[in-house]
């Protein structure tokens, strides 16, 4: 955190002509500023000189626009961030990168000294206060212990949700189970299927069940009902003992024996391969050493989607300020000490990403307010967080996000194969978010102008969660676009020539998809002597803390 504020701060010293014309600009404010004040304590009507961003629901309450003291403390705070977060975006004689660090770590600075935050500079919280009788500051209370107690700001009650009950019932049987995975194959919905089993790879960051939260929202639910024969992992929470478990592994124990396990309980030849963000990535980098260690006819992998999964780490979003030399190097350090990654800390610095929506939301609502958490399935999956193996991740993050080596041919050699994204020439069906901060669509995009096959693109309305587990519903609550993709094209001419639809992207995959999974064929057994039922679906991977 230190690092990037001392460089800016050096480099304005070092460059007064340009720190005396960005402070003639902060003046001009200000000056803007104290009249707007004086306007509103005299009760004349004043337009607000900076308005909150559209997304920014801090001060959306009527107190801080009809009160002209609650206004001006809204205002002043509000003129201060803004200049302060442009100045910063304006550092000269930094990189842009150092700049957008620089500005990250200030705004989380900002965002935490925000008047909303404290209960005597936040209107509405002594509103409640005095409407409940203080019952209000003591049920904050309450659930401020109940959090420290948890060691986290809950966004959701724990206790509104047990995977296997209300979450994750879709029926199915663990038919394979190593030290890496379970494979779940879930019970066709009706007698017949396609005669390609679709597999998912699901990212280790979370548990598999984001795809299954409940029948309304499962994505596994409509697979079945659509006739399809669907396989996904379960991915072990790894301890200590699992420090050496290479990237490698997860390829080779991982999504091959996902792959090998769906064709044995099937008899199919191929299979189609789903991978979603960090199990996209590994899909990709299994495509690619599919198509050398494999012969053409013999790829086990017949066509393939990815969700909003990055290859290109140049530009990887926002979690780019956590991504440095120095950063990376801590991070390992405190892995080798552990032999892992704490789920908790991957979860505190995504959080960080979206401070106010993700952290200050709920510490507003739920101690100054003394809100009882909503139930919300999302956010509870959100909070079941895995563990990260030592060497694998030290591997993910200096050779994908540092070095960058993934879209470089044969810069690495995975389970005895130099890999090459272009190598790959399965069609593709690639699904990426609009509001993605995790993955950016206009990153997530140049996939496509690494491998060979055919491509068919989508960006789907709304974030990284959301864009993706967005099942058809009337009226339709999104929008998305759609379009072949080349690998020439960069992702605004593509955006150019795409269709606009309402609704889910879930039909299209379908048009798409089914008439490549072949023929209908009667459903096989969901276990065989071969594959064993070892336990009813979801497993017992995803219960372990």
């Amino acid at each position: 955190m230190a690092a990037p504020l001392v460089h800016a701060q050096l480099a304005w010293a070092s460059h007064p002509q340009e720190l005396a014309d960005a402070m003639a600009k902060v003046s001009g404010s200000l000056w803007a500023l104290q009249w707007h004040s004086w306007r509103r304590l005299l009760g004349l009507p004043s337009q607000d000189p900076v308005k909150p961003h559209e997304d920014d629901n801090r001060f959306a309450d009527p107190v801080w626009a009809d009160s002209p003291s609650w206004d001006i403390v809204k205002e002043w705070y509000l003129v201060l961030t803004h200049h302060t977060q442009d100045m910063l975006y304006d550092t000269p004689g930094l990189s842009q990168k150092e700049r957008r660090r620089a500005a990250f770590w200030w705004r989380k600075w900002l965002n935490a000294m925000a008047p909303s935050n404290f209960l005597w500079t936040n209107p509405v919280a002594m509103r409640i206060a005095m409407e409940t009788h203080g019952e209000s500051l003591v049920r904050g209370f309450r659930n401020c212990l109940a959090d420290m107690e948890a060691g986290n700001i809950r966004m959701t009650d724990p206790g509104d949700f047990k995977v296997g009950q209300n979450l994750a019932v879709t029926p199915g049987k663990v038919v394979f189970r190593n030290r890496l995975l379970e494979v779940i194959h879930y019970t066709p919905t009706s007698p017949q299927v396609h005669r390609t089993p679709v597999v998912i790879v699901t990212p280790w960051i979370n548990k598999f069940y984001i795809l299954d939260l409940n029948p309304k929202k499962s994505m596994i639910r409509y697979l079945l009902d659509q006739g399809l024969d669907v396989f996904i992992t379960s991915w072990k929470n790894p301890r200590e003992e699992m420090r050496d478990v290479r990237f490698d592994d997860y390829l080779t124990e991982g999504v091959q024996a996902l792959i090998d396990t769906a064709r044995g309980v099937t008899g199919a030849a191929k299979v189609h391969a789903v991978g979603y963000c960090i199990g996209g990535t590994a899909l990709s980098a299994y495509m690619a050493w599919a198509n050398k260690h494999f012969a053409p006819e013999d790829v086990p992998v017949a066509h393939w989607t990815l969700f909003t999964t990055l290859v290109d780490f140049h530009k990887p979003g926002d979690i780019e300020v956590f991504v440095d030399e120095g950063s990376i190097r801590f991070i390992t350090q405190n892995m080798e000490r552990k032999g892992y990654l704490d789920g908790a800390e991957m979860a505190s610095s995504f959080r960080l990403l979206r401070s106010n929506s993700l952290i200050w939301h709920y510490v507003v609502h739920g101690w100054l307010y003394g809100e009882t958490p909503p139930p919300f399935d999302v956010l509870y999956w959100n909070m079941d967080m895995t563990r990260m193996p030592y060497a694998m991740h030290a591997w993910y993050l200096r050779e994908l996000y540092l070095n960058n080596k993934l879209i470089e041919k044969d810069a690495l050699t995975l389970a005895g194969e130099p890999i090459d994204l272009g190598a790959i020439s399965q069609p593709v069906y690639a699904v990426s978010a609009e509001d993605d901060h995790i993955a950016p669509w206009r990153q997530t995009f140049r996939t496509m102008n690494y491998v060979a096959g055919p491509k068919r693109f989508v960006l789907s309305s709304s974030g990284h969660i959301l864009g993706i587990v967005n099942p058809p519903v009337k009226p339709p609550k999104r929008k998305f676009w759609v379009g072949q993709a080349r690998r020439s094209d960069s992702a605004d001419s593509w955006h150019g020539g795409a269709k606009e639809l309402p609704g889910s992207w879930w039909d299209d995959w379908m048009a798409w998809l089914k008439p490549q999974c072949g023929e209908l064929v009667d459903a096989e057994p969901v276990a065989t002597d071969a594959y064993p039922a070892l336990a009813d679906a979801p497993g017992t991977y995803v219960l372990e803390s």
